[in-house]
């Protein structure tokens, strides 16, 4: 299932013993476009507090009743590793994490059959320790601070990013609704991170390998509207793009 990112903010998160406060943002990974971190605003419970927790420790999503439920209790949520929302998240303040819930960290990966992983980063040639040498990862990134994102087609303007659908399976960004009302007014398109050719951080916009031409005539996307594979098989096909669920 596909969620809407936005429609995400402001569930309540509940612990094993009770609400430990709301989902206010989610960190995603710009090398593999995965969620990696829901920001907890603790609300009333740890005023002006804030916390991260992985996507990966929902044990539960009830849409109905708009909570996530994780197997964590309040106790290990108060003591976590405190953070600083407008700072980068490091590579070692998620270490300090993944050690204080005792959970393995995404970044890890088997060798082989051995029981033992080692760093992503150190099985691609980096040097071990270089991850403290920078404030922060720079492949993390805000969804509140990209949803304002320009979006370029390879012909024109094409909108901005509206929105973000995540694959309620494993928290990877399936789609980003783009929002077309500068140029095709009143009509919201759905664009997958496989179609970017370019991103600029630094000027806050998206470039994306598809005509205009393309992108008006595209299968048409209800935002009120559940996307099912049916819907995603024709994008795909309209796009002659391979499908991810192969």
């Amino acid at each position: 299932m596909l969620w809407n990112a936005s429609r995400l903010a402001g569930y309540a998160i509940e612990a094993t013993d009770g609400t430990i406060g709301s989902v206010d943002d989610i960190f995603f990974d710009d090398s593999n476009w995965k969620a990696r971190w829901i920001v907890v605003d603790t609300g009333a419970w740890l005023p002006g507090r804030r916390v991260l927790l992985s996507p990966l420790w929902v044990k539960l999503a009830d849409v109905a009743l708009e909570h996530l439920r994780v197997a964590l209790t309040r106790d290990q949520v108060e003591h976590s590793p405190d953070i600083d929302t407008d700072k980068p998240i490091s590579r070692r303040l998620e270490e300090r994490l993944y050690e204080h819930y005792r959970q393995e960290p995404y970044w890890y990966v088997p060798l082989g059959d051995a029981s033992t992983p080692i760093p992503l980063r150190e099985a691609a040639g980096s040097k071990p320790g270089m991850e403290d040498e920078v404030p922060g990862d720079p492949h993390l990134r805000s969804l509140d601070e990209v949803r304002s994102y320009a979006i370029h087609g390879s012909d024109g303007d094409i909108g901005h990013v509206h929105d973000f659908l995540l694959d309620d399976e494993d928290w990877s960004i399936r789609y980003m609704t783009v929002a077309t009302r500068n140029w095709w007014p009143g009509k919201k398109v759905l664009i997958a991170p496989a179609w970017i050719s370019e991103i600029s951080w630094p000027e806050r916009e998206v470039k994306v390998n598809l005509t205009r031409e393309a992108i008006k005539s595209s299968p048409e996307y209800d935002p009120m509207a559940t996307v099912d594979r049916a819907y995603e098989e024709r994008l795909h096909r309209h796009y002659d793009a391979p499908v991810y669920w192969d």
